[in-house]
């Protein structure tokens, strides 16, 4: 039997970036993946498919709506959505190829089946054919991701009523897309098929769309959908019945008055959010222990109440974002290590990729108010902006909260072109506890979309804004 210093179940984000960073620190090192692709949720049917078709629609839509203003003549365009997810499946395998190669480099052992515990020293691995291997290993982190959620009473026959991982494989544009939830997987596949000519209805069963992010960011991201793709927004509806009807979709909704309304269209969406996954893991014949949401309980160190297992990204608390989860994989290892690492969980950003993009970090100013802090606020709009000009992104703002007293910067949210770019330059602010003067004062280059950055600040100091 072979015997690890450190065995990491699943090989996501958070688990392939922890099996690297432990061997990195020099411990021997085992990468159990149920798929044969490695990658996760992620790379395989996530964050990196979703963001190669957000680019060709981009592309396409860009074609049709903007190359004659730039001076560009050209026939009209047509979609050929075999390519897009042929061009896709390829990006998934450079990057999947490159997970693969690193796993050599650093010298980790990779193994394909579906890990479970037999006790807290020993795992065993169920391949597809049905033959079982055992390991054994000194310590384990459980980074088994997370699965689609859906609601009482839908069946998800992945026909019609689809998640976003059919989303990502469709064979044809549909005539008129469905959504059910309005966060940010719903909204960025709907962004997709919107821009290659999908009518796009968002049924959202709270009062406003992305309803964890700051306000300000919800309706203007609502307003630029409706204007530019044509988005119709259903707020305040509750989902009451999803029924395929063979070649289209019938969706039950109860509005604001309480009457019901029922929505016709070939395809639904179920983006209701995620849920961890544990099952069959084994973890009940350690004792190990689950919140009252099925995710693993862990101390402020990401250990589990069973000595020597940790777990980390979306199996735990707290955002379920890729690069959360690749940042406790880091913090894991280095801690096994006898290392100080540390997070500041209110510093990991949050991005949605629509067009305009939105991106965020830190406190919002619904939070701010909920706390009594006492603070200023900057904007400043793209339209104002020269080099948002030149491009023609002239939606959206960047919006800097500080404190009042100190003038530190408290949380900075972006929507606008590039905003998944620029919003690193807050988290390095935030990091080193700079203030809205201290980015003020910093030369940017002209003409960048950053500089709306600088000109927020400028505006958050005392409304010194040059270019508003």
């Amino acid at each position: 039997m072979e015997k690890f210093d450190v065995t990491i179940i699943g090989g996501g984000p958070g688990g392939y970036v922890a099996a690297v960073r432990c061997a990195q620190l020099g411990m021997k090192t085992a990468l159990v993946e149920k798929y044969a692709s490695l990658g996760g949720t992620c790379l395989n049917v996530g964050c990196i498919p979703s963001k190669a078709l957000l680019d060709s629609s981009e592309h396409y839509y860009n074609a049709v709506h903007h190359f004659e203003e730039h001076g560009i003549d050209i026939k009209a365009p047509k979609v050929n959505i075999k390519q897009m997810i042929e061009r896709k499946r390829g990006v998934i395998k450079m990057t999947v190829d490159g997970i693969n190669f690193l796993m050599k480099k650093n010298k980790i052992t990779v193994y394909t089946g579906h890990g479970s515990f037999i006790d807290k020293n020993h795992i065993e691995i169920l391949k597809a054919d049905g033959s079982k291997e055992q390991i054994e290993t000194g310590k384990t982190i459980l980074a088994t991701g997370s699965k689609p959620s859906t609601l009482p009473g839908i069946e998800i026959d992945k026909k019609r009523v689809i998640t976003s991982t059919e989303a990502l494989e469709m064979t044809e544009v549909p005539k008129h897309l469905m959504v059910i939830g309005g966060g940010v997987i719903g909204l960025e596949l709907g962004s997709v098929y919107a821009r290659l000519g999908s009518k796009v209805t968002v049924i959202e069963f709270m009062d406003r769309i992305i309803p964890g992010m700051d306000g300000a960011l919800s309706k203007e991201l609502q307003r630029v959908l409706k204007k530019n793709l044509g988005f119709e927004f259903l707020l305040k509806h509750k989902v009451t019945g999803v029924k395929n009807n063979g070649k289209d979709v019938t969706v039950s909704v109860e509005n604001t008055k309480g009457e019901t309304v029922k929505i016709e269209g070939d395809y639904c969406l179920v983006s209701v959010g995620r849920k961890p996954y544990t099952e069959n893991l084994g973890l009940d014949k350690i004792g190990l222990k689950l919140d009252n949401r099925g995710r693993i309980e862990t101390d402020d160190h990401l250990h589990t109440n069973v000595e020597g297992i940790y777990a980390i990204g979306d199996v735990v608390k707290g955002a379920m974002l890729a690069h959360k989860a690749e940042e406790e994989g880091v913090y894991v290892a280095e801690q096994m290590a006898g290392q100080k690492p540390h997070i500041n969980y209110n510093l990991i950003p949050g991005v949605v990729y629509t067009w305009p993009e939105v991106a965020a970090v830190g406190y919002t100013e619904e939070q701010l108010k909920e706390q009594g802090k006492k603070y200023k606020v900057g904007s400043f709009p793209f339209k104002a902006s020269g080099r948002a000009r030149a491009s023609m992104d002239t939606d959206g703002f960047v919006k800097v909260l500080s404190d009042e007293s100190t003038d530190e910067i408290l949380g900075v949210h972006m929507i606008g072109p590039r905003t998944a770019d620029m919003i690193a330059e807050a988290v390095v602010a935030m990091e080193f506890r700079a203030s809205a003067e201290d980015i003020s004062r910093m030369s940017h280059a002209h003409p960048t979309f950053t500089e709306s950055m600088k000109e927020a600040c400028l505006d958050a100091t005392g409304k010194r804004a040059i270019h508003i």
